[in-house]
């Protein structure tokens, strides 16, 4: 009997992945592709604005979206053309299974990255990103519902806020670039891959280098069997003691 209530109410503790998109589960960076087929004069200069660091990811993306030239046919036969990597829906069915919420957090386009997992068959998945938003048949703006004024970063998403928001417990990020450093200091476990596994070494944080996704439900299987091993092992000496101490 006190074995069962010891068992039953040994509540593990819980994860949530946020994913990045650009470079992670898409292959190319969809803003830059979008940018190269319709941006007009003046969206690389805000892109080296943004790479030496005198503007914020917010302030470049939304001069840049304001520079698309393409009507919403043109834009969604674009996103056709995006693929993305073929081991992220066995991995994002891996995480349903094993029941960790899983949340697309990007510094991207929701309306892009909908439409690109809709295409591949893939729906359920919480996607948090910057709206795209179409203001007359060619012309687009971009705003910032998920955007902190307190962000060091100037990020149109502040990826360590989500964090701290839609995290139950233990974090787990997986990313590949610019956009993921700041938060890979904040979560318990990164899944790396390109700049971030460098940064990730740097800055010490804990993390498993990859290269695709069909590597993943593996890593995540190797992760929460540690967390069971590391949780649980009180509780089996504790009811070990429990036994021992009873009376002959």
């Amino acid at each position: 009997m006190t074995i069962n209530a010891i068992h039953s109410t040994a509540a593990l503790p819980s994860w949530t992945i946020l994913c990045d998109f650009d470079g992670t589960i898409s292959f190319k960076d969809v803003t830059d592709t979008l940018l190269d087929a319709f941006g007009m004069s003046g969206w690389q200069h805000l892109e080296q604005q943004w790479e030496a660091g005198d503007i914020g990811s917010r302030e470049c993306m939304a001069g840049q979206i304001a520079l698309l030239d393409a009507s919403r046919r043109e834009l969604n036969e674009c996103l056709s053309s995006l693929t993305i990597d073929p081991g992220f829906a066995e991995f994002a069915a891996y995480a349903h299974k094993r029941k960790v919420p899983l949340h697309i957090v990007s510094d991207g386009l929701d309306y892009a990255i909908n439409f690109i997992l809709q295409a591949n068959g893939l729906s359920g998945i919480p996607v948090i990103a910057n709206s795209l938003r179409q203001v007359s048949e060619r012309r687009w703006a971009l705003d910032f519902p998920y955007h902190n004024p307190q962000c060091l970063k100037g990020s149109g998403v502040c990826k360590c806020g989500v964090a701290k928001a839609v995290a139950v417990n233990k974090i787990l990020m997986i990313g590949d670039g610019r956009s993921d450093f700041c938060v890979s200091q904040v979560a318990d476990h990164v899944f790396a891959k390109k700049s971030l596994v460098d940064e990730c070494r740097r800055m010490g944080v804990p993390f498993s280098a990859f290269r695709d996704f069909s590597t993943l439900p593996a890593l995540l299987d190797g992760l929460l069997e540690q967390r069971e091993r590391v949780y649980l092992a009180p509780v089996e000496q504790l009811i070990i003691r429990g036994m021992c101490d009873q009376p002959s």
